[in-house]
C-alpha cells in the first residue's frame, strides 16, 4: 500500500533541480550500486556494534578511496568541502542502498570537526586521516548516569599531576566503546559549571579504563558502560585549552542531525514492511488503514522540513533541527506502535526473527537517542517562542 501511493524519496529527482545536484546524485547512485560490499556489510544506523565493525573499517576505506568518506571536510583533510545539499544527497542514498554512511557517526561527524576547530596540528596530522580511512573508531564519552541530557552535571573528574592529567569517574551510553580505539572525553577540571569542563582524546586501552557493553532489548549491544579509575592522560592528549570542555561538547551537537530527513528512505520500507504483515494476517482494519496513512503523511512531511532546511543551509544548531529531531523521533515511535497493530501476537517473535519487531524495539528508543524530545521541545519554546526557561527543582 506504502509503496503504491508514492514514489520513493531521490528515486527520480532532486528537489532542488539543480543539474550539478542531480549529476552528484547519478553518480553516486551508480558507484553504489557498482561498488562490492564487504562481506556482513549491513545499514547498522550511526553506530555499528562490535560484529559490524570489521566490515564498516572495509566501507570506510572504500568510501575514502573513491571520494566519498568525511564530505564536509575541507579539502585540505582529505574531504571535499560538499555542501548541505550534496551531504543531504549522500545520506538519502546510502540509506536507499541500505549501506552505512561511515563506519560511525561519531569519528567523522562528531570527534573530527572538534580536532579541526580545538586541536593542535599535531592533533590534526596524528587523528584526521585514520578516521576519514577508518582505522580507528571513535566513542563519544559524554553522558553519565546522573548528567545525561544535562551534560553540564557531569562528576567525571580530571585532576592535574605535573604534566599529565589524572581522570577518575563513569560514563554511560557511551557509543560503540567496546569497539573504539579512542573516545572523545568530558571530564570536571574545576568549579564552574560550564568553565571547569576540559575535552580530553583518550586511548580506549589506556589502564584503568574498563568497558562494560549494555545488551539492549533489540537484541543487539551498541551502548556501554566506561569506568575511569587512575586513568593517566599526558596534557598533549587534552583537545583545547583546560575549561573549553563546554565548547568542544557544544560544537559536536547538531551535526548528527543533517540526515534525519533522510530517515525517511527506511521509513517508507518499513512501511510497506508493516503493510504486508497486516495483510498476511488480515489485520487491515480501516482503523489500522487510516492510521498507515496517517504515518505515510508524516513521513512526506518529515522530508520536506528537512529539505527546505537544507535548501536554507540551515545552521546545524538551528531549531529547525530540533523540530526534524521531534518529528523524526515521534514518527519512529508511532510506526513502531504501527507493527504492534500489525503483528497481533507476532509481535513476541524474537527481533533476530522478524526485522520488524527489531524496528518496533529500536523505535521506542528514538525519544531519547540524541537529546529528548522534552529537551528539544524546551529547546524551541526558549530559542523561538521566547518563553522563559523551564523551572528546574532544587537536588538533595
Amino acid at each position: 500500500m506504502a509503496g503504491t501511493l508514492t514514489d520513493r524519496p531521490g528515486d527520480s529527482q532532486t528537489a532542488a533541480g539543480d543539474s550539478d545536484i542531480a549529476a552528484f546524485r547519478e553518480q553516486l547512485r551508480a558507484w553504489l550500486e557498482s561498488v562490492p560490499k564487504p562481506a556482513g556489510l549491513r545499514d547498522y544506523g550511526p553506530t555499528p556494534t562490535v560484529d559490524d565493525v570489521p566490515a564498516g573499517r572495509q566501507w570506510q576505506r572504500l568510501l575514502a578511496d573513491a571520494g566519498y568518506a568525511c564530505l564536509p571536510w575541507p579539502v585540505e583533510y582529505g574531504g571535499r568541502g560538499a555542501s548541505m545539499m550534496e551531504q543531504a544527497v549522500f545520506a538519502e542514498e546510502t540509506a536507499r542502498a541500505n549501506v552505512p554512511r561511515q563506519l560511525g557517526i561519531v569519528g567523522p561527524s562528531l570527534a573530527a570537526p572538534v580536532i579541526m576547530q580545538f586541536g593542535t596540528d599535531e592533533q590534526r596530522a596524528q587523528y584526521l586521516e585514520p578516521i576519514r580511512t577508518g582505522t580507528h573508531p571513535r566513542s563519544q564519552c559524554f553522558s553519565e548516569p546522573e548528567a545525561g541530557s544535562d551534560l553540564a552535571s557531569l562528576r567525571t573528574r580530571a585532576v592535574a599531576d605535573g604534566d599529565d592529567w589524572v581522570v577518575d569517574g563513569q560514563k554511560v551510553w557511551t557509543s560503540a566503546a567496546a569497539a573504539a580505539d579512542y573516545g572523545l572525553l568530558i571530564a570536571r577540571t574545576g568549579p564552574g559549571r560550564y568553565d571547569g569542563m576540559t575535552a580530553f582524546i583518550v586511548p580506549m586501552t589506556a589502564p584503568g579504563i574498563t568497558v562494560r557493553p549494555l545488551d539492549q532489548m533489540d537484541g543487539e549491544s551498541k551502548f556501554n558502560e566506561v569506568f575511569l579509575s587512575g586513568v593517566r592522560l599526558r596534557d598533549r592528549d587534552r583537545l583545547g585549552e583546560a575549561g573549553q570542555g563546554w565548547a568542544v561538547a557544544t560544537a559536536t551537537l547538531g551535526t548528527e542531525r543533517l540526515s534525519l530527513g533522510t530517515q525517511s528512505v527506511s521509513m517508507f520500507s518499513a512501511l510497506d514492511d508493516i503493510v504486508a504483515a497486516a495483510a498476511e494476517r488480515d489485520r487491515l482494519t480501516p482503523r489500522l488503514r487510516e492510521d498507515i496513512v496517517s504515518i505515510w503523511t508524516r513521513i512526506w512531511l518529515l522530508r520536506a522540513t528537512w529539505l527546505r532546511a537544507v535548501h536554507a543551509d540551515a545552521a546545524l544548531t538551528s531549531p529547525t533541527f530540533s523540530v526534524l529531531k521531534v518529528m523524526s523521533s515521534e514518527t519512529h515511535r508511532d510506526l513502531a506502535d504501527l507493527a504492534v497493530d500489525a503483528l497481533g501476537m507476532d509481535v513476541t517473535t524474537d527481533p533476530a526473527d522478524n526485522p520488524i519487531v527489531h524496528a518496533m524495539l529500536v523505535g521506542r528508543a528514538q525519544t531519547i537517542l540524541g537529546g529528548t524530545s522534552e529537551i528539544q521541545r524546551n529547546i524551541l519554546a526558549e530559542r523561538v517562542l521566547g518563553l522563559p526557561r523551564e523551572h528546574a527543582p532544587k537536588k538533595g
